[in-house]
């Protein structure tokens, strides 16, 4: 055991079940650890470095922006938070941005919002939070209460009440929608195996949502921000939502999150309502600046090829039982246990993931070609053994 490995495992809290890898340096989608072997870079920081390791487009504008002000309060203005608000507005059609540190917080801010709003428009009584069983909306009190996963919950009671999750089909079903003040949903469930959700069961819980006037939040912390070939993954189904959250990748690999307001609800924060120290800090608005203007229409197409070919190549290998997801967020069922295949293609110089019992795959926007046919090769190698 390295030195590193030592001192993290006496001072870090053991909340992570590390690999016995140490990485020290990287570039694009290819790492290196302290013995120098060379390792492709499947989960890209579990989808946030968008485009690589160490990309210089990337470096210059967070270098820049740390030569000019790295910090200050939300007192004041910095030309880096209103442009990148700018930007997801105009991409998006929404009205207003909430700026915040993760997506566990832009989700937090999503609920307070929908709580709000429906108690200014319905009364105080219509303040559930409906989401979908096998959902993942982060690990706060508030967010593990809107997880759907009983698992998450065993050890954290009582929860923040007021929120309540069902089978996607059974939303259009529940009792009392005068007491919901919103349905929160992923398209794709990341941690819950990768798994999409039906455009029919979508429409179906819209239409529902506009039937009872029911806000529509999409949870969008890993499936944002290109990784499933469009910008955000709700455009796949032609939603039109009321709250969108967003994290991950949006920042490259700095802390950003985001709540992104249609114009229903965009008043609904007034002064004092919600903040955050951090959130809009100009450096990581400046490398989400510079990873946004690049998520452009012949990246989008390109990420959906790679998803393609991906997705081919493995359909076809064998003890593959199932392919799911879109663009480059991909789970793949395999006959042998998915951790044993991380393990063994890990050995072999490609590093991917896990969701439940799938390989998942969340390589940079722009690995390249060859990079990537050679981790398929591997990881179809470590699949059919």
């Amino acid at each position: 055991m390295s030195n590193i490995q030592t001192v993290d495992k006496t001072y870090v809290a053991g909340t992570y079940n590390r690999f016995p890898v140490e990485i020290v340096k990287g570039s694009g989608s290819v790492v290196y650890d302290t013995d120098g072997k060379r390792y492709i870079d499947m989960g890209s920081g579990i989808g946030v470095t968008s485009f690589g390791i160490a990309d210089p487009i990337w470096q210059k504008a967070v270098t820049d922006q740390i030569s000019k002000v790295q910090h200050m309060s939300n007192l004041y203005y910095t030309e880096p938070c209103a442009r990148l608000a700018e930007m997801l507005c105009t991409r998006t059609g929404m009205d207003k941005v909430f700026f915040s540190n993760s997506g566990a917080e832009a989700n937090e801010c999503a609920i307070k919002v929908a709580r709000k709003y429906q108690a200014e428009h319905k009364g105080s009584d219509c303040f559930t939070i409906v989401t979908l069983n096998n959902s993942f909306h982060g690990r706060t009190l508030t967010t593990l209460a809107a997880t759907g996963q009983a698992h998450y919950h065993e050890l954290f009671q009582p929860l923040t009440p007021g929120f309540m999750s069902v089978d996607p089909d059974q939303v259009v079903n529940l009792p009392n929608p005068g007491q919901i003040a919103a349905i929160m949903i992923e398209c794709i469930q990341g941690e819950g195996g990768v798994i999409p959700l039906d455009q029919n069961v979508v429409s179906q819980i819209t239409a529902y949502a506009k039937q009872h006037d029911i806000l529509l939040i999409v949870d969008e912390v890993q499936t944002g921000n290109g990784r499933t070939g469009k910008l955000y993954a709700y455009m796949n189904y032609n939603l039109a939502p009321d709250i969108v959250s967003t994290a991950k990748g949006l920042a490259g690999g700095l802390p950003l999150g985001a709540t992104l307001l249609s114009e229903r609800v965009s008043g609904t924060l007034g002064f004092g309502d919600h903040g955050s120290t951090f959130g809009g800090n100009p450096v990581s608005c400046a490398a989400a600046l510079s990873i946004l203007s690049r998520i452009d229409a012949p990246l989008l197409e390109s990420v959906q090829q790679k998803g393609s070919i991906i997705k081919a190549a493995l359909c076809q290998t064998d003890g593959v039982e199932d392919v799911s997801g879109m663009g480059l967020m991909i789970g793949i069922k395999c006959k042998k246990p998915a951790a044993d295949v991380v393990k063994m293609a890990m050995q072999k110089g490609v590093l991917c993931l896990t969701a439940k019992d799938r390989v998942r795959l969340l390589p940079a926007l722009n690995i390249p070609d060859d990079v990537l046919d050679e981790a398929i090769a591997i990881l179809k190698a470590c699949i059919s053994a």
